[in-house]
């Protein structure tokens, strides 16, 4: 997300000179789009200020498109758009000023309006997963509450949870306050309210405010003590009150390290449900949605080519995905050929592989793709200059892995992350560094990270 309003300017100039590129009437950019400008970004909605009630309309019902796609295109994020006039800013900024403030707690988060039930394949591997999931989105508070999914990394544990937000504010729901977060957002929150950054309300009131809280990567909470006690707090009155809560971790309640036993008891008085290594026909089946969602016919793949991705990539569904993305690009952009055939798969991907006798090469860019992968971000994230808490997490993670794997340069290192300067690579690294000392969840995603670095 973007932080300040000048990357929020600097996004919405690159915006209207790619719009400015595709209109086809100059006339209509002059009067309508020239002086528009953002007002602000609201959890997953930018709000987009026009000069008339002609303005909302015509965007409305004619424009709405190219401007999504121009944003997606410059953020690689889904946004949902919404234009207002400008006396309508001068309203709502009266209305809200005579309205109670709430404290801005995780305000970087949303759900992801393309993480849905029927964009999650399922198979033997994750059928009861996924159908727990169902049934307690179609009936929130009622039944397994808590819902626990646990699993290894990249095997849809938070298409889930966004799965069931987007059901129960969508169908089953509507109108329901539902917030998702990862385990290290709410540390990074509570740090924030402890040392006294956030006003008002207590953060445990702000989030018992909510119908269902989604908790992504409980194991991040390991050995945060008082953390675990505010969290222990919002849990019994959120489930009191018939809210409810759905928790995904790396390992099943009673596996877990540091932990508080009372937490980790009333985790399993829900349900546990764990998702296994997808077979390979139901990866098959998620390559052949992939082809479709992105407007790609079926026929230009040699069937043989997706049952070898699928035995390749099968352990980790984040992975396969990202394989695959690989082959399309590079069939797209090195070989331009009509038809995607063995061949043409093994030299896309035998860097990964190994395919053909070829090494894989540890560089830079492969370490950045690998701790994006398991953060579940695009490198761009990484190395741009965004500062939300899992982003720079990640990104001092990278910077970490870099200098101790490659002994490169503090100022190369720098100036791969966007031009920063030695000292704060120098920094980020020595974080990591401290962090290993008393962060088990810290030491344990750099062990998971170094495996796929250099695996055996």
């Amino acid at each position: 997300m973007l932080n300040n309003i000048s990357e929020i300017t600097a996004l919405w100039q690159k915006a209207l000179l790619k719009i400015d590129e595709r209109l086809d009437d100059r006339n209509i950019y002059d009067s309508f789009f020239s002086d528009t400008y953002i007002y602000e970004i609201r959890n997953d909605t930018i709000v987009i200020v026009v000069n008339s009630a002609v303005a909302v309309a015509l965007f409305n019902n004619k424009y709405i498109d190219l401007i999504s796609d121009v944003i997606s295109d410059i953020t690689e994020s889904n946004f949902k758009l919404e234009f207002v006039q400008q006396s309508d800013i001068a309203a709502k900024k009266e209305k809200d000023s005579s309205a109670p403030k709430q404290p801005a707690y995780f305000k970087d988060s949303f759900l992801n309006p393309n993480f849905t039930f029927d964009s999650f394949v399922v198979g033997d591997f994750n059928r009861e997963a996924s159908q727990a999931s169902l049934v307690i989105a179609s009936n929130p508070g009622q039944m397994f509450n808590p819902l626990f999914i646990y699993s290894s990394s990249g095997l849809g544990k938070t298409h889930l949870l966004h799965a069931i937000g987007n059901y129960v504010s969508k169908v089953s729901r509507p109108g329901s306050k539902i917030l998702y977060i990862s385990a290290n957002d709410f540390v990074e929150e509570y740090v924030k309210f402890a040392k006294g950054e956030k006003e008002s309300e207590s953060i445990k009131d702000f989030i018992c405010t909510y119908d269902v809280l989604l908790l992504d990567d409980i194991q991040f909470m390991a050995d945060k003590v008082k953390t675990q006690e505010v969290f222990f707090t919002i849990f019994n009155k959120m489930r009191d009150a018939g809210k409810h809560i759905v928790i995904t971790s790396d390992r099943q309640p009673n596996e877990l390290k540091g932990i508080e036993e009372r937490l980790v008891t009333r985790f399993s008085q829900g349900l546990s449900v764990q998702i296994r290594e997808p077979d390979q026909n139901t990866c098959v089946e998620i390559l052949k949605r992939k082809i479709e969602s992105n407007g790609l016919s079926l026929d230009i793949f040699d069937e043989n080519v997706l049952y070898f991705f699928a035995e390749k990539f099968s352990s980790n569904v984040r992975e396969l995905e990202g394989a695959f993305n690989r082959l399309i690009f590079y069939s797209i952009q090195m070989q331009k050929s009509s038809k995607i055939t063995m061949d043409t798969a093994v030299e896309a991907v035998s860097n990964l592989i190994g395919a053909k006798g070829a090494i894989t090469q540890l560089n830079e860019s492969k370490i950045i793709n690998i701790v994006a992968d398991f953060y579940n971000l695009s490198p761009s994230q990484i190395t741009g200059k965004i500062r939300t808490g899992q982003i720079a997490l990640a990104r001092h993670v990278a910077m970490y892995l870099i200098r101790i794997n490659l002994d490169v340069p503090l100022k190369r290192i720098g100036d791969m992350f966007g031009g920063k300067d030695h000292t704060t690579v120098m920094n980020a690294i020595q974080k990591v560094e401290k962090g290993l000392t008393t962060d088990e969840g810290l030491k344990a995603a750099i062990e998971e990270l170094t495996k796929r670095i250099k695996p055996q």
